[in-house]
């Protein structure tokens, strides 16, 4: 390995074949990293993913769509589709998602609360941030995004406020 390009920062080209190593960085990002199609159905994600928002240890989420991955507290409550709920219309992440796919537009760390059922099953508030933009991969479109939970942060951040 080239270690003058890597300490300088100037570019990973040197690892395009390297899959392996590319494998291991995305699973080693704190962020979820998820690969979703026009329907808003997760092709390929990070390990985050399950550490994060899986709200059944194992559980398949391969094409499975966004807000079922993430445990959407609507979803799972009104027991439709993500896309399907009284509150489809409104989520960030699937407006966020749509507009990356259809007008290349990217979003850049956005901020929403809303509630999700986490491993215990249990319904809490989450703050998450996330980022979309569309990512072509062999003549196909996908919207590749990037999603935090600062639920942590935010919450401190409330109490330095109040004090």
């Amino acid at each position: 390995m080239n270690h003058e390009i890597a300490n300088t920062n100037v570019s990973f080209e040197f690892l395009k074949n390297s899959n392996e190593f590319l494998n291991i960085v995305l699973n080693n990002i704190n962020s979820c990293v998820l690969l979703l199609d026009k329907e808003m159905k997760l092709h390929a994600f990070n390990d985050s993913m399950k550490t994060i928002f899986s709200n059944h240890k194992d559980e398949h989420l391969l094409y499975r769509r966004c807000g079922e991955a993430l445990g959407c507290a609507y979803q799972i409550e009104e027991a439709k589709d993500c896309g399907k709920t009284s509150r489809c219309h409104e989520c960030e992440i699937r407006i966020a998602g749509m507009e990356s796919y259809l007008y290349n537009k990217v979003i850049y760390k956005e901020h929403i609360e809303k509630p999700f059922f986490n491993f215990a099953d249990e319904k809490v508030n989450r703050h998450l941030q996330f980022s979309t933009r569309l990512f072509k991969f062999q003549g196909e479109k996908y919207i590749i995004m990037i999603v935090e939970d600062i639920t942590k942060l935010m919450e401190m951040k409330k109490l330095l406020v109040s004090n």
